[in-house]
């Protein structure tokens, strides 16, 4: 057998419950990421499965992502799946089209280890005091992990989005139904002393941007937000049409739909482990995936 290449590209590919993204890296450097809202986990917690028309508009995506990783002449490539496929009766005939879209067949992963590569793609860039919680917020669920374990939570912005608020602008009635879901979901939460909040993915790195009136696709990384500017948010997009959210210049406008509901879950994450603020990341699940395989000889 010949002898493994000195140096490699990996792909990682998160196929979430809102939003597709993937991470090109070698063993020095990133060469680019990449996401794309498609909403692929819309109506799976009503239904069950995922809907033709949410497949339809993710399989574009996929293919676009196969295509860049053979452009970009990747070694290995691992995808994932997480909460919406989870939950969906339809994966597998999903996953089949996904296969072929991406030249490998996306792996089922548990909330739990969503955790857990979460965190692991946080630490390696963050230094900031200490115990470390990560804060990821899906479209389906929410994770929480320290360097000790974490919880995964089943809501995110995409489920309480349709539990909870099905109108723009939304009622107090329907805000205040969003928190005590929240919350009551959030009471198996106990991560203990907090010396950092981490939070990572959309409704996170969206949040500076709306709550500090930034320039559109500004680089929120490393960007502080409180909880008393996070609760300011929820009152402003509360009093917001679909169309007015949409129309914000810090937000990308395929969020409309559902920020909102995440950022009542940033919230009530701050609230379940006793947060004043929270630091954004842009390393997160895609670098801890990246990383792994790196890592294998």
């Amino acid at each position: 057998m010949g002898q493994p290449p000195l140096s490699r590209t990996v792909a990682a590919v998160d196929i979430g419950t809102n939003s597709m993204r993937m991470l090109i890296a070698g063993a020095d450097s990133e060469i680019g990421r990449w996401e794309r809202v498609t909403g692929l986990g819309r109506g799976v917690d009503h239904t069950g499965k995922l809907s033709e028309q949410a497949i339809a508009m993710t399989l574009p995506v996929l293919e676009e992502y196969g295509r860049l990783m053979d452009l970009h002449q990747v070694t290995m490539r691992r995808a994932i799946a997480t909460s919406a496929s989870r939950d969906a009766s339809n994966r597998d005939e999903f996953f089949d089209l996904a296969e072929s879209a991406l030249g490998v067949r996306p792996t089922l992963i548990s909330g739990e280890e969503e955790a857990r590569l979460a965190y692991t793609g946080v630490i390696g860039s963050f230094d900031g005091p200490g115990p470390v919680v990560v804060s990821d917020i899906g479209g389906g669920s929410t994770e929480f992990v320290t360097a000790t374990g974490g919880v995964s939570v089943d809501i995110g912005s995409v489920r309480i989005t349709e539990r909870a608020l099905p109108d723009r602008p939304a009622s107090p009635a329907q805000i205040d139904a969003a928190r005590h879901v929240i919350r009551e979901l959030f009471a198996v939460v106990n991560m203990g002393e907090v010396g950092s909040l981490v939070g990572v993915a959309g409704t996170w790195t969206e949040l500076p941007g709306l709550a500090g009136s930034l320039p559109s696709a500004t680089e929120t990384y490393g960007y502080t937000v409180t909880r008393a500017e996070v609760t300011e948010v929820v009152e402003i997009l509360a009093g917001l049409t679909l169309e007015e959210t949409a129309a914000l210049h810090s937000l990308n406008p395929k969020r409309a739909p559902v920020i909102l509901g995440g950022v009542l879950i940033a919230e009530g994450v701050m609230d379940a482990v006793g947060a004043e603020e929270a630091v954004v990341s842009i390393h997160d699940t895609l670098d801890g995936v990246v990383a792994g395989l790196l890592a294998l000889r």
